[in-house]
Order: structure tokens, then sequence, then C-alpha cells
């Protein structure tokens, strides 16, 4: 007996709510938290008794302004720089992948897919003795070229996807009408594949945004330690106040860029992840 589609946009509809629920209510709770008082933190209720804006005066105007702000600005240029020099390189690479004929091609591939999903905690030691050694260490290159390593394999593969839906037969005519091959690529292929690659400058970015491992691991001051390891370093007012509320209010705000980007361009990434993802 086949259910009626009343019944199944019902069903449908439920576990969506489900699974919002479950995914929105951490970030609920972290929200909540960031304007209880220092008073409110231990009294177990789900909403502050009092809401106060003091935790997001701490982190902006306060103690812990000078630690927040500067590794807000890391975290920026260090994010958009990675961002940009693995999107170019991924953007060469991948369209390398799929239009030309050469060998090693799936290597290059395996090798990016090998790189993705090894261990990071265990290339950190090494790479901190390195980048002591010859003076990367604490600096924002010291964190952007660790951060191509996280951000360059799911470019190329999300764009040599991307590259493979574009018919050859337009880079031909291109190059009929008397464009160079760099001309056809970059006048006739790259604009076709700005969704792909704007998709994957979201993507991209996000990795790099989020990294906690090579930001606590390869800095040792606000000169280039990002958000995501700053928050390691909030202490409270004394030795025995919990920076609880501090942190919460820090990740509401280092959350609304993501949210921001995400509400913005909802219809690109979908987008460029869709024509990616299906095959011609």
């Amino acid at each position: 007996m086949k259910s009626s589609p009343i019944r199944r946009r019902l069903t449908w509809t439920i576990i969506s709510i489900l699974v919002i629920v479950y995914a929105l209510f951490p970030v609920a709770s972290i929200f909540a938290t960031s304007f209880k008082l220092p008073s409110d933190l231990t009294s177990g209720t789900f909403l502050p008794s009092t809401w106060s804006t003091v935790n997001y005066e701490e982190i902006l105007v306060g103690d812990a302004q000078e630690l927040f702000l500067s590794a807000l600005r890391n975290s920026i240029g260090i994010s958009l720089i990675a961002t940009v020099i693995a999107v170019v390189l991924a953007t060469l690479c991948a369209y390398a992948i799929a239009r030309l004929d050469f060998p090693g091609k799936r290597l290059v591939l395996t090798t990016a897919l090998g790189v993705s999903i090894f261990p990071v905690i265990s290339i950190v030691t090494p790479l901190f003795n390195l980048w002591r050694n010859i003076g990367l260490y604490d600096t924002w290159l010291g964190l952007i070229i660790p951060y191509l390593s996280l951000t360059l394999p799911i470019s190329i593969w999300t764009l040599a996807a991307f590259f493979r839906q574009i018919p050859w037969e337009l880079e031909q005519a291109a190059q009929v009408d008397g464009a160079t091959t760099w001309q056809a690529f970059r006048k006739a292929i790259v604009p076709l594949a700005a969704p792909g690659v704007f998709t994957t400058a979201i993507i991209a970015f996000f990795i790099a945004w989020n990294d906690f491992v090579y930001g606590i691991s390869l800095t040792s001051t606000s000169a280039a330690r990002p958000v995501p390891a700053a928050l390691a370093f909030f202490t409270g007012a004394s030795q025995f106040e919990q920076p609880t509320g501090a942190i919460s209010a820090a990740a509401i705000i280092v959350t609304i860029p993501v949210v921001v980007l995400v509400l913005l361009f909802q219809r690109q990434i979908v987008s460029g992840l869709t024509q990616g993802a299906v095959k011609g």
C-alpha cells in the first residue's frame, strides 16, 4: 500500500524539524549563554535570568579586547589569503586534470584525496620543529602554508568535477576565432566556471576559518594566533571565574560571517555543488 502524498510530506516535515532542532540547539544554547551574567552560568537554566551584554563588552571593549580583536584580524587575513591562493592554484590544476591527458593525472587526484584524509595532528610536531628552524613559527605565512593542505584538496576535487561539465567545444570555438589557449581559458572557460569557483572559495574559506589544530600549535603570541586558538586563552575576572560567557560571546561573533555568507550566497553554493556533481 502506497503512502499518500500528504502523509509522505508530513513525515518529511517532521524529520526536517527534528534535524533542524538537533543542529541548532547547541547554537541556541551558546547564544543564550553569551547573554548570561557570571552568576547565571551555574544556575542550570537554559535562558538567562537577566539578559546582559557584559560578555560582549568584555571581548569588544573590555579586558579581552586586545586578545579577541587581534585574533579576529588574524583569522580574516589568513583565511582570505589562504582561500585566494587555494582557489587560484586549484583552478589551474583542476582545468589541467579535466582537459588535458597527461601521465599521472589520476595520481594527482589520489594524492589530493590522501592529503585531505591525512590526520592533521600527526604532522603538527614535525611542522612545529621545521617552522621554528626556518623562522615561520608564529607568522601568517606559517599558517597560510598548512591551511593550503586543508583547502587545496577539496578545491581541486570540486573544481575538477565542475570543469568536466563545461563543453569542450566552447574552448575550441574560442581558439578558432583567434584566441590563444590562455585567452580561451580566461575569457571563455573561467566565466562559465564562476559558480563552481565561487562555491569552492566559500568552502575553502570555511575550512581555514574553523581550523584549531594548526592555529594553537604553530602560534605563541597574538601576532598570528587565529580566533579558534585564541578562545583557549580566555580567562575569567579571577582564577575562580570560568570564561564561559566570554567564550560564548566570541563564538557567536565569529559565527556571524559564516552565517551571513551562507544566507547571501546559498543559491550560488547549491548551484555550484549540484552542477559539479551532475555528469553531463
